[in-house]
């Protein structure tokens, strides 16, 4: 694999600012997502691309046409297969002004560049010892680097470069997929898989090498809406109802020992990420997330008896819970279709890295895809600690993911064959 025109493709895209937003009207979000969608459409016509165009909602879909010749045993069985990335970052942490640094790894803590404050540290980042002598990518601290999911677009951009350069490589039907609004729960709201056309998918939108995934979070959004009563401090005895003050007690109630910072593997959490507001309302918004679905019920529950409590304390204040849905776990499904998983492994497997299934604590576009009836496992693109400054990319990963991508196409043909 040609790394560097991977890498190359990668801080080209990383430098443009797609970050999306929460709580608007419009879709996507953000217009400036469209900047990116439009660079990588030009690209793919340049590369040869006849079938490729951003539709009214901003998804990008391309089409790669099977190389099968008729003779081939193979041709008209390969299922359409479609490779899916989002072209956004998240709105937790600025994407503009983004100053890729490509370090040569040599051990130890990083302290970046732009802000010499923020270190991404070898203890916190046990996969840097993988990278030792190799080159990785980080940003200059002051932004994320933008590697969710830019790196996963990288490679799939890469993989189409390969596909219609190379004709040695057997392939059927390709579709490629880039979607916007991922980071906000809303890379799949308009998504048309009946004009996508592909049978089996797969987003590339993971971690460290060899990493598959099949199962994510179940996973729901409470908001919690408090109304009191603003007056002047001054006469505010027996009067003010502070609603700034009943949201903090609701969040301090919430379980600390079922939070995103003290879980790991298949324990659910429940994660307040917003608070805002001040003495007439405040709003908490609070993630439900477990890999049993049945789980939310449970944590729901749970919240709605903090409110309770919290209510005959202020019994003068309103609390209204409101809960949405937002992603369901994609692995009692994906169990149900074994070859696409089967198909995956292979692929990590002839790369040359050593698979395992690990679950996702989160969500991918696969996981609304796959409950839509597309199904689509997750595969890694190199990236670590995503959606904050200490950001970075081990380019070693990335090519990695390429070479699994580039497999997968042909292993569909060989079993396609038998």
């Amino acid at each position: 694999m040609n790394k560097k025109n991977l890498l190359d493709r990668f801080l080209r895209y990383a430098r443009i600012d797609t970050q999306s937003q929460e709580d608007v009207e419009s879709y996507p979000s953000t217009a400036k997502q469209l900047d990116l969608s439009r660079l990588l459409l030009k690209e793919l016509k340049a590369l040869g691309v006849k079938a490729a165009k951003i539709d009214k909602n901003g998804y990008l879909v391309a089409t790669i046409p099977s190389n099968l010749p008729k003779t081939d045993d193979a041709f008209g069985k390969v299922p359409i297969l479609g490779f899916v990335a989002h072209v956004d970052t998240s709105p937790e942490v600025s994407g503009a002004g983004v100053k890729p640094q490509v370090i040569a790894y040599k051990g130890g803590d990083i302290p970046l560049p732009g802000d010499t404050t923020v270190v991404i540290k070898a203890s916190e980042n046990p996969g840097l010892k993988d990278n030792i002598g190799k080159d990785i990518v980080t940003s200059d601290g002051t932004t994320l680097l933008g590697a969710d999911d830019k790196a996963g677009v990288a490679v799939i951009m890469s993989l189409a470069e390969r596909l219609l350069s190379d004709p040695k490589i057997a392939h059927g039907d390709i579709k490629l997929a880039f979607t916007p609004d991922e980071e906000v729960g809303g890379g799949t709201k308009f998504f048309n898989i009946k004009a996508f056309g592909a049978q089996y998918a797969y987003t590339v939108d993971g971690d460290k090498a060899g990493e598959l995934n099949k199962e994510t979070f179940s996973a729901d959004t409470a908001v919690v809406t408090v109304t009191g009563r603003d007056i002047h401090p001054g006469s505010a005895k027996d009067i003010m109802i502070n609603a700034a003050r009943v949201a903090c007690e609701i969040v301090a109630r919430t379980p600390k020992g079922m939070a995103p910072e003290t879980s790991e593997g298949y324990q659910p959490y429940m994660h307040p990420y917003v608070i805002e507001g001040g003495v007439g309302q405040a709003v908490v918004k609070i993630l439900f997330r477990d890999f049993k679905t049945e789980g939310l019920v449970a944590l729901r529950k749970r919240l709605e008896d903090i409110v309770a409590d919290v209510q005959a304390l202020f019994p003068k204040a309103k609390i209204a819970i409101k809960v949405t849905e937002s992603y369901r776990n994609m692995g009692p499904i994906l169990e149900k279709t074994p070859l696409v998983l089967e198909t995956l492994w292979e692929a990590a497997t002839r790369a040359g890295v050593a698979p395992s299934w690990v679950p996702i604590r989160g969500g991918t576009d696969g996981s609304r895809l796959t409950e839509m009836g597309l199904p689509t496992p997750n595969f890694w693109t190199g990236g670590r600690n995503f959606h904050g400054k200490t950001e970075w990319l081990s380019i070693e990963d990335m090519g990695k993911s390429l070479e699994a991508a580039v497999h997968l196409v042909q292993i569909w043909v060989e079993k396609s064959r038998q």
